[in-house]
């Protein structure tokens, strides 16, 4: 939707402009405005027939707050904002001729004595770094993606295959005709999103592509909340990419980062002079990891201030869901801390008693507001009913990355193959506690980066081992119960790991073995997609073991079910690089079954160990089935088998 000039409903005898009605400082000061962005930071707009821009900030700590910029040559003395009369803390003010495209700051005289220079919170816009002023702008834009949103809305609640493609966008490609340059936004709306297409994704998630002063933070150190990065274009540019991934039918989710901040003298570290959006005592307040500063979560204008960002990048740029970054961060008091270095909470224990309930109440207006979109929790503990409702006693968000999964798989596969039998439990325990949460299964940027190396890097074995045991893995991974999540470079075999200053290499794509990894990988996201079996359910009815005991041959078999039994899937793991011949599995019915994946496909660049033509079943009772048939399973493959359709006439159990 296009975003209009304000103009005031005044008479022509009032002689100041507000955007702020009595009912929206109630809801702020009440942590219930959701909608801030509409009222804060700089809104073009027109009173007494001159056009000008309003601005509004919170600083209730301030002695004065002024606006500069180019337009008053940076001086504090003129266009000074008013404090409100409310005792809200706004400071406001319209000024006639700062018009679009006008770079700003606000110069906050703090009640401490300390003149601070500090980038609008609320900005639209921000100058391309290493510059840190604000720009003022709109949201004038027509979207074409109304089909799109009335198919998101008409999906809703119902059970969607979600193959996600992780992206850094300043690192994705780059361009050397002026430089070792990122894409810009209109540049990525045609080649990453026809490359997205290709390989057959549902959705795209951008590392965070809100405003950051560091390009090596990859966006997790934020300072401009409402503006997309200037690196790669303008606002309205980000939204034509978003457009050209919808038209595409393709999802975009942002990572969204309400953890931490970090303390940049123009970001919101002591804004007003003093602890204002962080904690005071540095035991709440400051993040060792990061070295950055956490939100006061209790702080009711706090709450307002992070939801309604949340629902600002739903609404103005119609994304279709949100990652919430370091969720464990949020929930424990004692998140890397030692003892001694962490307050307790009213009870006694570790729990962040405001961070949980502003995960709840974040969660329930988003969905409240927004039905159709999705909300992804970063959490890597075992904290209970993360992907619940709230009304269950659950956070409220609506997928979970399985942490466990990723941990367990890569360790698993790192092992020599002739090890694997001692390792069986690691590779099967995450049946254990699929079902416990709605879960994705991430191959993140976090696994590719500070030392790890590739995901082919940790392959075992020569060459032709290596490109195996990764089609091996992401063929598990597809197969697996839960959605899917793989970061760039990983669908085409990225031997090097991942560098924000460098483009992906993409002349491996020149060598057989990367192009068979992305030949398996559209592969995989088309049979995902098109086989309801390994998404419908997102509870133990769409999984059943067959044989998860076969540790000296390291085999797993199970069954992947639909609500149409005819729809299941019997999938067979290959965990060693030895051909296994005449290897009999049970079945749950009689009849004729046909294989309809193989990770070792010559067009894959495997060996070509498939399983053609029909299988036919033999009475001979195997894994407590009464039917079975013999495969030949390839090495470090998977072969998935389908009874034919005619003769599904089995109950599934």
């Amino acid at each position: 939707m296009a975003k209009k000039k304000v103009s005031t409903n005044e008479s022509e005898e009032q002689d100041s402009f507000s955007l702020f009605s009595d009912f929206d400082i109630h809801l702020f000061k009440s942590g219930k405005h959701f909608k801030l962005y509409e009222k804060l930071g700089a809104h073009l707009a027109t009173f007494k027939k001159q056009p000008g821009t309003y601005f509004a900030v919170w600083a209730p700590n301030a002695r004065s707050v002024s606006v500069i910029g180019n337009f008053n040559s940076w001086n504090s003395n003129d266009h000074r904002l008013t404090p409100r009369w409310d005792e809200s803390g706004i400071w406001e003010g319209f000024f006639a001729g700062i018009g679009k495209g006008e770079t700003y700051k606000y110069s906050i005289h703090s009640n401490t004595g300390e003149i601070l220079e500090k980038a609008d919170p609320f900005a639209f816009y921000a100058e391309i770094a290493p510059n840190t002023a604000s720009i003022i702008w709109d949201h004038d834009y027509t979207w074409r993606d109304k089909g799109w949103l009335a198919e998101r809305k008409k999906l809703a609640g119902k059970p969607q295959p979600y193959s996600v493609y992780e992206i850094h966008a300043g690192s994705w490609r780059r361009k050397f005709d002026d430089g070792n340059r990122s894409l810009s936004y209109k540049e990525l709306a045609v080649e990453l999103v026809q490359y997205v297409k290709e390989c057959g994704f549902t959705h795209v998630e951008f590392l965070p592509v809100m405003e950051h002063p560091f390009f090596g933070s990859w966006g997790y150190q934020l300072t401009g909340y409402f503006a997309p990065t200037s690196r790669f274009g303008s606002p309205q540019e980000f939204m034509e990419l978003v457009d050209a991934f919808h038209e595409a039918e393709i999802g975009v989710i942002l990572d969204w980062v309400p953890s931490h901040f970090p303390g940049d003298a123009h970001g919101l570290y002591k804004f007003d002079g003093t602890h204002l959006y962080e904690h005071a005592d540095p035991r709440k307040g400051f993040h060792p990891d990061w070295s950055s500063y956490i939100y006061n979560y209790g702080r009711a204008e706090i709450r307002s201030f992070l939801i309604s960002n949340a629902l600002f990048w739903l609404e103005v740029y119609h994304a279709d869901g949100l990652r919430v970054d370091a969720v464990a961060s949020m929930l424990y008091l004692d998140y890397s801390r030692k003892e001694g270095e962490w307050i307790p909470n009213q009870h006694g224990g570790n729990e962040n008693l405001e961070a949980i309930t502003f995960l709840k109440e974040f969660n329930e207006v988003v969905y409240g507001t927004f039905p159709d979109v999705i909300t992804i929790a970063e959490e890597s503990t075992a904290w209970p009913g993360v992907s619940k409702p709230t009304y269950l006693g659950g956070l409220g968000f609506g997928q979970k990355w399985m942490m466990g999964w990723m941990h367990d798989t890569l360790s698993y596969f790192k092992q020599d193959p002739i090890h694997r039998k001692y390792h069986q439990n690691e590779i099967t325990f995450s049946i254990m506690y699929a079902f416990t949460e709605n879960f994705m299964l991430p191959l993140s940027h976090d696994e590719v980066v500070h030392g790890k190396g590739s995901l082919m890097g940790r392959m075992p074995g020569d060459e032709w081992r290596r490109f195996a045991n990764l089609r091996l893995m992401y063929a598990y991974m597809f197969t697996h119960p839960g959605t899917k999540l793989l970061f760039m470079g990983g669908e085409f075999g990225q031997t090097s790991e991942w560098n924000h200053d460098r483009s992906l290499d993409w002349y491996l794509l020149d060598h057989g073995g990367h192009k068979g990894v992305l030949a398996l990988i559209k592969d995989l996201n088309a049979f995902y997609k098109s086989e309801p079996a390994f998404y419908q359910y997102l509870d133990g009815r769409g999984f059943e073991w067959v044989d998860y005991s076969d540790r000296e041959n390291s085999v797993m078999i199970f069954m992947r079910k639909a609500e149409k039994k005819e729809d299941a899937h019997i999938v067979v793991c290959n965990f060693t690089p030895e051909t296994r011949q005449i290897y009999r599995i049970g079945v749950p019915h009689r009849g004729t079954y046909s294989e309809v994946f193989n990770s070792d496909d010559l067009k894959y660049g495997g060996s070509g160990v498939l399983n053609q033509g029909v299988l036919y079943t033999s009475p001979v009772k195997c894994h407590n089935k009464d039917y079975s048939v013999s495969l030949t399973l390839p090495p470090l493959g998977i072969s998935v088998l389908k009874l034919h359709e005619e003769q599904a006439e089995f109950e599934i159990e």
